[in-house]
């Protein structure tokens, strides 16, 4: 079969999106699905597969391009195996072919920004004076380093303070190159980057029984250095509480056979999610972010927000846009179906961003209690456990009440104590009488 034109498939609303890494080379064989192009955008990253098996015989772009769709990436000659796309007849040249839309949805739900490595540059020497190691905690210098946004997020990923490292490109830029051999200077120091502590001694876990080697996946490798980042950097409290639901409970089984007959599967999390709204609108320190340089609070005038998605590849957290004008029923249906893509990989990069509060169920799993880590950069989560009846003293006697626990962590820069139990003490009010989203 003769080559085809591979054009990029829909990535949602970009434009100029840039090339970071070209994962083949002309000649190399492909099968469908292999990654071609690793794209970056502002906050996510997304991997372009191939429409199917086959030799690439050339490519279109490089790394550093800006694309959009409908671009050619590459010219593949489909194998004999290969059963690309049925393209009408054109004697002027290749065919293009437009493959189904695969993104990526690796981006860490905790923290949208992160981005995979970016392709390897070619080899420099060594800056010359690196540091030995340092204590970037409350003293990074990141901010005003010279780097690209793609050098920035290595750095980030490795807990790297990029004001630390002695770049070697033209007026000083900090280059890959330099951030790795800055890590392995520190690394061979056996200091830590992060915070300042002795780096953990590897141990030989063979010594002691038959062990497994299981790498984790780019999901959790990504969310789990955000999480990281966010725990060291965001001074965390959490303040526990409880919500009285039982009139709510009545109510959503009273309206499962209508939601049934929609098609919706209504949960509590679409309760939870417009009481968040009520109370965020009561108290709007909680739906901000900090500024960079911590002097500005920026509050956000809109209420998108995240729900954690466990996936089998890691945690998620699509976000649920404008949640203060849709109804029960809608937000169910929006749960259900990111939720899905979620799981099934296919969720698109615009649907990790934007959030403003993330709530954490873990009703379905269970336990009484858990400290949910904040979703930088917002400054406030919400994390729920699962219900139960127990006996509670009310009017003068003691009667079964389904009761909620829940419990919010917030970034004590930002929120002090007793507002994150004003707010928590509203919030289980209007969970007790949801008729309070009305008002």
């Amino acid at each position: 079969m003769s080559a085809q034109v591979f054009l990029l498939p829909d990535i949602g609303n970009f434009e100029g999106v840039s090339v970071i890494e070209l994962h083949v080379r002309p000649g190399d064989r492909v099968q469908a699905e292999d990654p071609i192009i690793t794209l970056e955008s502002d906050k996510a990253t997304m991997e372009i597969p191939a429409p199917y098996a086959g030799v690439v015989r050339e490519l279109k772009v490089a790394v550093g391009d800006k694309v959009r769709e409908g671009v050619p990436v590459a010219v593949i000659e489909p194998s004999a195996q290969g059963a690309p796309p049925a393209a009408a007849p054109d004697s002027q040249g290749p065919r293009p072919v437009v493959p189904q839309p695969v993104a990526s949805a690796e981006a860490s739900a905790a923290d949208p920004t992160s981005a995979p490595e970016a392709a390897t540059p070619a080899p420099r020497p060594a800056p010359a004076g690196l540091p030995q190691g340092a204590e970037i905690v409350g003293a990074s210098e990141s901010a005003r380093a010279h780097a690209s946004p793609s050098v920035r997020r290595f750095a980030r990923e490795l807990g790297i303070d990029l004001g630390l490292v002695q770049g070697s490109g033209p007026r000083g830029r900090v280059l890959r190159d330099d951030v790795a051999a800055f890590t392995k200077s520190v690394m061979s120091g056996a200091k830590s980057v992060a915070a300042g502590l002795p780096a953990v001694p590897p141990v030989d876990y063979s010594r002691f029984g038959p062990v497994e080697h299981r790498p984790l996946s780019r999901v959790k490798r990504l969310a789990g250095q955000a999480l990281h980042r966010s725990w060291v950097t965001v001074p965390h409290v959490t303040q526990f509480d409880e919500a009285d639901i039982t009139e709510l409970e009545e109510f959503r089984q009273g309206k499962l056979e209508d939601a049934g007959r929609r098609g919706v599967k209504l949960t509590l999390l679409s309760f939870l999610l417009k009481a968040s709204v009520t109370a965020l609108q009561r108290y709007p320190e909680f739906c901000a972010s900090l500024s960079p340089d911590g002097e500005t609070l920026v509050l956000k005038q809109y209420f998108h927000i995240g729900v954690a998605v466990n996936t089998d590849n890691g945690l998620m957290v699509p976000v649920i846009r404008d949640v203060d004008q849709k109804g029960l029923l809608d937000l169910a249906r929006e749960v259900t179906v990111v939720s899905e893509k979620a799981r099934a990989g296919k969720i698109a990069p615009a649907d990790l961003q934007g959030g403003c509060f993330t709530i954490s169920s873990l009703g379905g799993a269970g336990g009484t209690a858990f400290t949910p880590v904040v979703n930088a950069p917002e400054v406030a989560i919400l994390g729920v456990s699962r219900a139960a009846t127990r006996p509670v003293f009310r009017d003068g006697e003691i009667v079964p009440r389904l009761m909620l626990p829940f419990t919010l962590s917030y970034d004590h820069r930002v929120i002090d104590g007793v507002a994150g139990a004003t707010f928590t003490q509203f919030l289980s009010t209007v969970l007790a009488d949801i008729r309070q989203i009305l008002l």
